[in-house]
């Protein structure tokens, strides 16, 4: 049998298993260091984060600042400004990471796939041609290539300076 090691995900393997308190997306935007919530970037009606639970790297959500779970529940204001960072989003990671590709998608509700139900946010996945391999397929294993922390690094330079 062979290994694959992934030591630095234990923090995130750990922290998934305790009940969460409150909102993540909340919790995130009401503290004062953003490094900690993986916030990137934040704007008058929406914010930028790291998906701490990536499909791929920079992985990223743009994120409403209030807390509506629906598109109906959002103002015109709010969805403009998730989408303007879901834009600035897509030029970031075209030239930080040279995504080839992105899936760029809102699950609203539990039974469409939301994760976190109560606050609407879009996800932003970059894609590479290739970039999916037996692992996922065969071992439902997703094979990341950089800590959270670099990527981090990377993306928050570019957003914000």
């Amino acid at each position: 049998m062979k290994h694959l090691w992934a030591p630095w995900r234990m923090a995130y393997v750990g922290a998934a298993s305790r009940a969460a308190s409150g909102c993540v997306f909340c919790d995130a935007l009401a503290g004062n260091d953003d490094r900690k919530p993986l916030v990137l970037r934040r704007e008058a009606h929406a914010f930028l984060i790291l998906n701490a639970y990536p499909y791929a790297p920079g992985h990223l959500m743009a994120v409403v600042n209030r807390h509506v779970g629906a598109l109906a529940e959002a103002t015109p204001e709010e969805i403009a400004g998730a989408m303007e960072l879901v834009t600035r989003a897509i030029a970031v990671l075209s030239v930080e990471y040279r995504a080839e590709g992105f899936n760029i998608g809102l699950n609203q509700g539990r039974i469409a796939g939301a994760g976190i139900v109560d606050h609407l946010h879009v996800q932003v996945v970059p894609r590479w041609s290739g970039d999916t391999n037996f692992m996922s397929v065969f071992a439902e294993v997703r094979v990341l290539p950089e800590a959270l922390d670099v990527t981090y690094a990377r993306l928050r330079e570019r957003l914000v300076g």
